[in-house]
């Protein structure tokens, strides 16, 4: 029996960014088993947009910090994240390879990525993803 019962809760509303952000990432997961080309502007604002979703759940499903405003930098989100709880820094250099990702390309310094960019976007994003879930699992914000 899940432990989420009022979807518009935070916990709720926690279970349904992390069912949505799985999806997400499953999908273009399938997209690569298929050898299919993703687009890399696209998957990379996407992995930062996804896991940025994530963090922000997980913030307000917590309800000790002041949730980030939705125009929040992806760092900045992260920042909240982590204030007053350094473990969370376990998942600051996924979070940061998205945004080099998101420079480079920016910066029109697209030699300056590695080779398959756009998977390791989605690797990196699926890593925050169960690293994230896992932690809510073992804090019984989420059922396993």
């Amino acid at each position: 029996m899940s432990r989420i019962l009022d979807a518009d809760a935070p916990q709720g509303e926690l279970a349904a960014a992390a069912a949505a952000v799985d999806a997400a990432l499953a999908a273009r997961e399938a997209a690569i088993a298929r050898g299919d080309e993703l687009p890399l502007i696209e998957t990379v604002d996407a992995a930062i947009a996804l896991t940025q979703r994530l963090v922000t759940a997980y913030v307000a499903a917590a309800g000790q910090k002041a949730p980030p405003h939705e125009d929040a930098d992806f760092l900045e989100v992260f920042k909240v994240l982590v204030k007053g709880d350094p473990t969370w820094n376990a998942i600051r250099d996924n979070c940061r390879e998205l945004v080099y990702y998101r420079n480079c390309i920016n910066m029109g310094r697209r030699d300056a990525l590695p080779k398959v960019p756009e998977k390791m976007a989605v690797r990196t994003a699926r890593h925050v993803y169960l690293y994230i879930k896992t932690r809510c699992v073992r804090e019984g914000r989420l059922a396993d």
